[in-house]
């Protein structure tokens, strides 16, 4: 066992005093696996934090981490520029669809949202409508924990505690999920469109001429796999459309390949004005996120009437672009591209949702969601104590070979897209057990 200092670190999202009563300590990984400092192998059920697609230390990105910091470890970000940020860049807007393909980099996926907020503001302000202020988000939602994202966001927790600062004028659509209609649905259901046409009650309230942009995951994924109506998100579009609102999708989970697609806008066939993304870009080796931009809203930025030596958008970091980031992210997509792994993904999907799906029937199981390499659990809480039951389900996993991830009392999944059929039937196995010890405890 680790003899490690553990009082220092304060863990982010984590019940600090419990862990450091009962540490949990990973010391490698390989492939779909950590291991821990007692020796036991855990099966990655969650690609990390759902930003491990190749699986862990994948020889491409392990090499192009090497070349790139003997050979460039960090150059300025402000009026310098690296060839591997541009070759990436280029890259990025190769398979992303059409008619998006001007990329801006940024580090994680709560810089990647407020990028893209900033974006949507100024967009609108160039083209003499700076009236358009409002955000329109939706419930149940996570867009990070920038004050920009906890704002569009509609995680409870988040906005309870930080609400004093959050942005003004922001509004929400309802989330799309109804158990009683939709419980144990495999794929998209087909119940729930209709919800899309709150957006239009949202105009009808606020005026079109005050909104700038509609932000949605295109699959819901911290809150539990919540995934949208037939039909949704092209009503999304058309409504967006029609009223001169930027819609953009953020896809920090549903990028790189995990529906089955380079990104969710081409599974669903829907053209968002502005993309967000981050996680699976770099294999989660090093922090890198970034906003894609249809053409015509960088263009509209670079027609202002600012001077030519002036910055367009005074927006950026001190790592935007990082040398060694985009190094890892070029490898990474290359990898994906070489080894088929997005078409992996999209061959495993039957194989999870007919694993998963199995569980439907066992004690205590509320609903079964699923689409892409993505899926989710919500088990019966425990009276008085929300979470809980999902806590124990993650600590009996912990124990016995799987590193499942807990969101309230839904346990959710998206492992890596290496994984073969038979891990991901043992995963589930593993949590039907972990799911009848936690009504045991």
């Amino acid at each position: 066992m680790s003899q490690t200092n553990l009082e220092s670190y304060w863990l982010p999202f984590t019940p600090n005093r419990y862990f450091k009563r009962h540490p949990k300590m990973v010391v490698s990984a390989k492939g779909a696996y950590y291991q821990t400092d007692d020796g036991r192998q855990l099966f990655d059920c969650l690609s990390g934090m759902w930003c491990c697609p190749l699986g862990h230390s994948h020889p491409k990105v392990v090499e192009a981490f090497k070349r790139q910091v003997d050979t460039l470890d960090y150059a300025p970000a402000f009026q310098v520029g690296n060839d591997t940020t541009f070759k990436l860049a280029e890259r990025i807007a190769d398979i992303a669809p059409a008619g998006l393909d001007r990329v801006f980099f940024v580090n994680s996926g709560s810089e990647s949202v407020d990028t893209a907020l900033k974006i949507a503001l100024s967009y609108h302000r160039v083209r003499g409508e700076g009236g358009r202020f409002r955000m329109i988000g939706r419930e149940r939602a996570y867009h990070g924990v920038g004050f920009g994202g906890i704002s569009v966001g509609g995680m409870v927790a988040n906005r309870k505690g930080f609400a004093t600062l959050m942005l003004p004028g922001v509004d929400h659509l309802p989330h799309t999920w109804n158990p009683a209609q939709m419980a144990f649905s495999q794929g998209q259901p087909d119940w729930g469109l209709h919800l899309a046409d709150d957006l239009e009650r949202l105009v009808a309230l606020h005026d079109a001429s005050t909104i700038a942009a509609v932000i949605v995951e295109p699959v819901q994924g911290s809150t539990g796999v919540l995934v949208p109506p037939l039909g949704y998100l092209q009503r999304l579009r058309e409504i967006c459309t029609k009223h001169g609102i930027l819609l953009i999708f953020d896809e920090v989970i549903t990028g790189f390949g995990r529906l089955g697609s380079n990104f969710a806008a081409q599974r669903f066939g829907v053209v968002p004005d502005l993309i967000t993304f981050a996680k699976g870009v770099t294999n989660g080796t090093i922090p890198l996120g970034g906003v894609i931009a249809r053409r015509e809203v960088y263009e509209t930025l670079m027609a202002a009437t600012a001077p030519e030596h002036v910055p367009e958008l005074f927006h950026g970091y001190t790592y935007s672009g990082h040398s060694m980031a985009t190094a890892i992210g070029l490898a990474t997509v290359d990898a994906l591209a070489e080894e088929g792994l997005t078409q992996r993904a999209a061959e495993l999907e039957p194989v999870l949702q007919n694993a998963v799906h199995s569980l439907k029937g066992e004690a205590g199981v509320l609903d079964i969601r699923n689409f892409g390499l993505m899926a989710a659990v919500d088990v019966e809480s425990i009276a008085g104590k929300p979470g809980l039951r999902a806590f124990r389900v993650f600590e009996h996993g912990f124990a016995n070979a799987h590193l499942f991830r807990v969101t309230g009392d839904t346990i959710a999944m998206g492992p890596p897209f290496i994984s073969t059929p038979a891990e991901l039937e043992q995963m589930i196995d593993g949590l039907r057990a972990a799911i009848r010890a936690s009504f045991k405890d």
